[in-house]
């Protein structure tokens, strides 16, 4: 059966043109955003829920501190008439006393030993522990949001490999689940796209659906090594390593699974060009049974490759 061709995946042909990555091998698009005002594009909570958690822990700790240093810096303006119990003779000292005020009165701690006296300082620290409220409120829920939001862990190898598959050969890589939950109904996409010379002589970027030995299983237990075998109709049929560098190949992968335990799908994308395609290599078995009868899964020997033979 011949290979499904797309003249575009959703790209764009000026984007086609390029002979940069289309898909980063995190799965991010290589797309920069230009042209729009700051708040017609950004979304602060898509922001902070897709944040990396060291990331998002330091910006709640820079937020933390920062909001607090403020109010402490506007209880010193009020004076030391606003605060009871500051017994710091210097302008450091006294500062330092009403940032440690603020942090009790923003996590509604209030220790007791320094209270707010006056109008002024009462305002102020009735505006700061709603303030606190809200905050932890929405902290909260980004920690709830960024735990529950189902995310695939998917490992893919580093390299691609052009290998022999029953007399004939096969474009390969492998895949794995990283967690111990539980995949099932795992599919799998692999869209080739290179530059052809049209009948007017000029080079645009053309898209095939490669057909893969199997599209899915069932169950994502073990490894997955995804196979297109190279017959007469596939369009990777007689290319060369070199051929495929000088059409400047990539191979865009999208994998979706069924996420037990989130009852929800989850995908997971990545993508090889060219030069992270090796030829004449096959996989190392990473899967043997261990002497107590369990199945080991070697996922540190995921990435490597031996020549064939």
């Amino acid at each position: 059966m011949a290979q499904q061709r797309f003249e575009d995946l959703g790209i764009g042909t000026k984007a086609s043109e390029s002979r940069l990555r289309l898909l980063n091998r995190d799965g991010t698009f290589n797309v920069r955003r230009k042209g729009l005002p700051f708040l017609k594009w950004f979304s602060g909570y898509h922001f902070l829920i897709s944040l990396s958690w060291s990331k998002f822990n330091l910006l709640i700790l820079v937020a933390y501190v920062a909001i607090n240093a403020a109010f402490g810096g506007i209880y010193l303006l009020i004076g030391t008439n606003g605060l009871s119990g500051i017994d710091g003779h210097t302008l450091t000292g006294r500062y330092i006393e009403s940032f440690f005020f603020s942090t009790q009165t923003f996590t509604t701690v209030g220790f007791g030993k320094v209270a707010p006296e006056g109008m002024a300082a009462n305002i102020v620290a009735s505006f700061e522990s709603l303030s606190g409220l809200l905050f932890f409120a929405l902290a909260t829920g980004l920690l709830y949001g960024r735990f529950s939001r189902p995310i695939a862990k998917i490992i893919f190898s580093r390299n691609a490999v052009v290998a022999p598959y029953q007399n004939i050969t096969a474009f390969m890589f492998r895949s794995a689940n990283q967690r111990t939950n539980q995949l099932i109904d795992v599919g799998a996409t692999v869209t080739l796209s290179r530059l052809e010379h049209t009948e007017s002589g000029e080079r645009t970027r053309k898209f095939y659906t490669l057909d893969l030995e199997r599209n899915a299983v069932a169950l994502f237990y073990l490894s997955w090594t995804v196979v297109h075998p190279i017959t007469e109709s596939s369009p990777l049929f007689g290319v060369t390593k070199e051929q495929l560098e000088e059409s400047d190949a990539e191979f865009l992968i999208l994998l979706k699974a069924f996420d037990d335990s989130f009852s929800q799908y989850v995908h997971a994308r990545t993508s090889y060009k060219s030069h992270e395609v090796i030829f004449g290599q096959k996989f190392k078995g990473i899967i043997r049974a261990a002497p107590d009868g369990m199945t080991e899964l070697d996922l540190g020997k995921i990435h490597e490759f031996e020549k064939e033979g």
